[in-house]
């Protein structure tokens, strides 16, 4: 168990020795200085100039959101029909179907929020083909697509007063060539090398050892769960995810992908230090986050190690921890902290059932999504702190009687509205989805629909509850994981958390960059006494409590309901 620990620690030591680096060169980037990636301008120009794109040519925050939207609705309608008539396109060596329409619905909608929530089997479910153009293709856009709205978001803190929030399509396609691609390939051939399949090949016939015949899935894999975890984008090639062995092979690759989707939300961090030339400000962003991270990680890791004690008072011995639903090779310990990084990084890859994990374990990893802003996905999990602060900075401007300033520019009460409204609707989304969710298993659960309420939950009481709940937060927070014993592919569940899944990711984004655009514009405010120190100790103090209080203030009474009555039933 020891050893389990070590591994944590060195995984997380790594993480932010590479990350800081990684914040550096991303500044860099953004600001325009020379990287060693500039041998890809000729590829990016072309990509303008066939686009009808001018580079130079700034935008405002409407402007800027207007390009993200509209290029997120044509990705869509891509996807959509993609998957609606894959078994009549090509690379479909197993002869997989059609999806349907409302399972398109749900999966197009999924892939282009970075949210990855997957009601099919990953073997079964999508061809090569949708798997690559559609499903991986995606995943480089959306998580580029978060980046970008937070550098814009630096954009307008950067300058004193500005209209500017920079180019979307510049910044989207420079995080494509000069980050995300650039370490996908380096991922992917680690992963390569250590087992996980990167061909074409159909599936493979082979011999257990106990002598049965079963059919093993294959396919260029490698690329696609590099950028899956870079990317924080979370879905699986295979079914099991990230707890298949061809997934996931060694320890090795157990390390590789825990770093790799931690890795752009923390550089994101330091980078911000470095592009706004206020690394305190940053360095207090990262401690606020690292001490969610703890408060989440470590009752995770200390339930999984003891086990369950219904288990403990038949007599039966747990040395090992609670293994259940668990991978071996990782152990309970390193599963538990994957279970939390997961979760609060919104990728939603899983090497361990979260569905078999103790309830304490479940609800720690819903707080984290409930938070959504402890490192968070890529660019997004800033944004969301981002909401946070502005909560922070208009109660710290109360409490003092004076108007609230971030950064040298007042916060009024259209921000503080805008960042209230936003805190409100992601709590409606999660309860509301829930208590549809509720109503229609109680009150319609014998009917013989096409969904069959009746067979949605495969347990009951607390835990069926929790299922629910996990689900509509997973798809709020953009998340993608699941308590697996929630049966999600049927219409009820596709159409309901698709919907939960679009409001969720675009709501949290459009409000941050409506409140910088709308701060940007004012009148720059000098510093002077009676500054609010927003890279202070206490700053970022004030900032955790507004999280904790705003998180428990909104979900306390479902969470009571579902994992914590669970924890009191067996304790």
């Amino acid at each position: 168990m020891n050893t389990e620990i070590t591994g944590i620690i060195v995984s997380f030591v790594l993480t932010v020795l590479l990350a800081y680096p990684l914040g550096k060169y991303v500044a860099k980037v953004f600001g325009g200085e020379k990287t060693f990636f500039d041998f890809m301008k000729p590829v990016e120009r072309f990509i303008y100039r066939i686009s009808g794109i001018n580079p130079a040519q700034g935008m405002n925050w409407k402007e800027f959101l207007k390009a993200m939207l509209s290029i997120n609705m044509l990705w869509f309608v891509y996807a959509f029909f993609m998957f609606l008539f894959q078994s009549h396109l090509p690379l479909n060596p197993d002869g997989n179907p059609d999806m349907t329409p409302d399972l398109s619905f749900n999966t197009a909608i999924s892939f282009i929020t970075n949210t990855n929530w997957q009601n099919y089997s990953g073997e079964t479910g999508v061809t090569y083909l949708t798997q690559l153009f559609v499903i991986t293709f995606l995943q480089f856009l959306s998580a580029a697509t978060g980046i970008a709205c937070l550098v814009g978001l630096f954009n307008g803190l950067k300058e004193k007063t500005t209209n500017n929030l920079g180019n979307f399509w510049h910044i989207l396609t420079v995080t494509v060539t000069r980050i995300l691609l650039p370490i996908c390939i380096v991922i992917a051939l680690l992963l390569a090398f250590n087992g996980t399949p990167a061909s074409y090949d159909g599936k493979d016939t082979i011999t257990t050892m106990q002598g049965y015949t079963v059919q093993v899935s294959r396919g260029p894999a490698a690329g696609m769960i590099a950028i899956k975890h870079l990317g924080t984008n979370g879905g699986g090639w295979f079914n099991a995810n990230s707890a298949h062995p061809l997934e996931n092979p060694n320890y090795f690759t157990n390390m590789l992908e825990i770093i790799a989707q931690t890795l752009i939300p923390i550089a994101m961090i330091f980078a911000l230090g470095f592009y706004l030339k206020r690394k305190k400000f940053a360095y207090v962003i990262f401690g606020v986050m690292t001490v969610g991270l703890l408060c989440l990680v470590i009752p995770t890791v200390i339930s999984e190690i003891h086990g369950n004690p219904e288990i403990a008072k038949m007599g039966i011995a747990q040395a090992t921890g609670a293994m259940e639903g668990k991978e071996v090779r990782f152990g309970p310990a390193a599963s538990g902290y994957w279970s939390i990084i997961t979760t609060i990084i919104s990728t939603g890859s899983v090497n361990g059932m979260h569905d078999s994990y103790m309830p304490v374990s479940g609800l720690m990893q819903m707080l984290g999504m409930l938070v959504n802003g402890f490192y968070g996905g890529c660019g997004v999990g800033i944004l969301n702190y981002f909401i946070y602060i502005i909560i922070a900075v208009f109660i710290s401007g109360l409490m003092v009687g004076r108007t609230p300033e971030f950064m040298g520019h007042k916060v009024e009460a259209r921000e503080v509205k805008i960042a209230a409204l936003v805190t409100l609707l992601s709590a409606f989304l999660i309860k509301g989805g829930l208590a549809i969710a509720s109503y229609t298993l109680l009150h319609y659960g014998n009917a013989d629909w096409a969904y069959k309420p009746s067979g949605w939950l495969n347990n009951p009481s607390y835990h069926g509850f929790s299922e629910m709940m996990y689900a509509v937060t997973s798809a709020n927070a953009n998340n993608g994981s699941a308590f697996a014993g929630l049966t999600g592919n049927n219409i009820f569940w596709n159409v309901l958390l698709g919907l939960i899944i679009l409001l969720g990711r675009f709501l949290p984004i459009i409000g941050p960059i409506a409140i910088i655009g709308i701060m940007a514009k004012k009148k720059y405010v000098p510093e002077s006494a009676g500054t609010l120190k927003v890279d202070s100790i206490t700053f970022g103090a004030m900032t955790f409590g507004v999280i904790i209080i705003v998180t428990a203030l909104s979900y306390f009474p479902p969470l009571v309901l579902g994992p914590i009555a669970e924890y009191f039933g067996i304790k």
